[in-house]
C-alpha cells in the first residue's frame, strides 16, 4: 500500500527578507539566503520525495491494465468491466472518547449499494482530525459493510472512503 508524504511548508520567523552578501572577487556575484529562524522545516522537494509518487501512479496504472487485460481474457462486455472497477464514496466522523492509550472510534460503514460478495478494497483517506490519527483500520468487511477505526489519541477524525470492486461478473 502507498505509504503517503506529508508535505510541510518551509517557515521563517521574518518571511520574505533575504540576506545578500557579494561574492569574494568583486565581481557581480551575490549569494542570497533567506533571512529568519526556521520555525518549521519544511519537506525537501527532492528526487526521493517525487519518485515515490510517480511509483504510486504507474503502480496504479499497472493495477488497471492487468484488470483490463484479464477482463478482455474472460471475454468480459464493456457493461461486466464497468461493473467491476465501478465504486462508491463517502465521508464518515469518527469520534473517540477514550483516554490515551484506549480508544473507541471504531463505527460501522453501511454501503449504498450491497456487492454480491465481500471481495471489494477500501481506500480510506483522513480527510480533516482533531489530534494524532495514528493508523486507519478497515475490518469485518461484509456485502453490506465494514467497520473503520484509527489507533491514535485524536478526539475526531473525518474520513474520506472509496469502494472498488464486490461484484461477481
Amino acid at each position: 500500500m502507498y505509504n503517503r508524504t506529508y508535505w510541510q511548508d518551509h517557515v521563517l520567523s521574518e518571511s520574505g527578507k533575504y540576506v545578500v552578501v557579494r561574492a569574494d572577487g568583486g565581481d557581480n556575484v551575490f549569494t542570497i539566503t533567506p533571512f529568519g529562524e526556521v520555525m518549521q522545516q519544511g519537506t525537501f522537494q527532492d528526487a526521493a520525495h517525487f519518485n515515490k509518487v510517480e511509483e504510486a501512479l504507474v503502480a496504479q496504472e499497472m493495477a488497471i491494465n492487468l484488470l483490463i487485460t484479464h477482463a478482455k481474457q474472460q471475454e468480459w462486455n464493456q457493461d461486466d468491466i464497468r461493473t467491476a472497477v465501478s465504486s462508491e464514496t463517502g465521508t464518515v466522523t469518527l469520534t473517540n472518547s477514550a483516554r490515551f492509550p484506549f480508544n473507541n472510534s471504531q463505527k460501522t460503514v453501511a454501503l449504498k449499494t450491497a456487492r454480491p460478495n465481500a471481495q471489494y478494497v477500501v481506500v480510506a483517506q483522513i480527510a480533516a482530525s482533531n489530534g494524532n490519527v495514528g493508523e486507519i483500520e478497515v475490518s469485518d468487511i461484509l456485502e453490506n459493510g465494514f467497520k473503520l477505526a484509527y489507533t491514535g489519541s485524536a478526539k475526531s477524525v473525518t474520513i474520506n472512503y472509496k469502494i472498488i470492486g464486490g461484484y461477481t461478473v
